[in-house]
């Protein structure tokens, strides 16, 4: 299995992943739920096929962890789908998985079987599947905010759809904390400290403080306009500690992060 592979696999994942938006808009669950858990796997298959030939985890770049991403925000939203019973979630989630998969099949990224020595730790596998997992959670929370934001008024949103949506962010954070927690422990046995403040890490930080703030905030503040940006504004931060940070100069002058 290679990422010449990937075209292949991306295809026969997005029809299925489409199938099932267009049959949850069809009321037919039962075929919406099976071609995306059907979608899910078969990307499923293609990761770990190209685990198996890269004789590493396919997690060194940014282009594997978009792999990762995809996924699951492909599980996410099946699983939103199944519990909150919300027919447009499939399709929220099937367009966010696409985009990233195409960004990979336009700009595939081949490097070297070999992971570097600070790379080859216990720690390495779960706190970047950790990570991932809770990047695309808090991706589901934005695309939810935004619906609820846009679809009526703000002040509309039922209660309902706003514990839905406070859960989330609750799943997601804790999944930050603990990749945060791991990644911590990463840091100590590869580099010989917990916590450096690297930009990557300051980033990392700032993310957490911000959803962590939000839901503190979020018991007494009833102004969902607020609340919405606020998520948002968390998601743009959020983006700067996966991706944006490789664009600063900070990141290029003696980041730890940068492989």
């Amino acid at each position: 299995m290679s990422w010449d592979s990937l075209g292949m696999y991306a295809f026969i994942s997005g029809i299925c992943w489409v199938t099932g938006a267009y049959m949850a808009f069809r009321d037919n669950r039962k075929v919406a739920i099976g071609f995306t858990g059907l979608g899910s796997l078969v990307f499923l298959l293609f990761i770990v096929g190209l685990w198996i030939s890269l004789e590493r985890p396919p997690m060194r770049t940014m282009g594997e962890t978009r792999l990762w991403y995809s996924f699951f925000l492909s599980i996410i939203g099946l699983i939103l789908y199944v519990k909150c019973k919300y027919k447009w979630v499939l399709s929220f989630s099937t367009l966010m998985s696409l985009v990233f998969v195409f960004i990979n099949v336009l700009k595939p990224e081949i490097h070297s079987k070999t992971l570097m020595p600070a790379l080859q730790s216990v720690w390495f596998v779960p706190h970047v599947i950790v990570y991932m997992f809770s990047y695309a959670m808090m991706g589901a929370v934005t695309l939810f905010s935004i619906y609820l934001w846009f679809r009526k008024s703000p002040e509309e949103a039922s209660a309902k759809e706003m514990v839905v949506c406070d859960n989330l962010v609750r799943i997601g954070w804790a999944f930050l904390t603990l990749g945060m927690t791991l990644g911590a422990l990463w840091a100590k046995e590869a580099w010989g400290d917990y916590w450096s403040w690297d930009p990557k890490e300051t980033w990392a930080f700032a993310t957490w403080l911000s959803y962590l703030l939000y839901l503190h905030l979020r018991p007494s503040c009833k102004n969902q306009d607020f609340l919405f940006s606020w998520l948002i504004f968390s998601f743009i931060l959020l983006q700067m500690c996966w991706w944006g940070i490789n664009f600063l100069p900070s990141a290029s002058e003696g980041s730890i992060h940068v492989y």
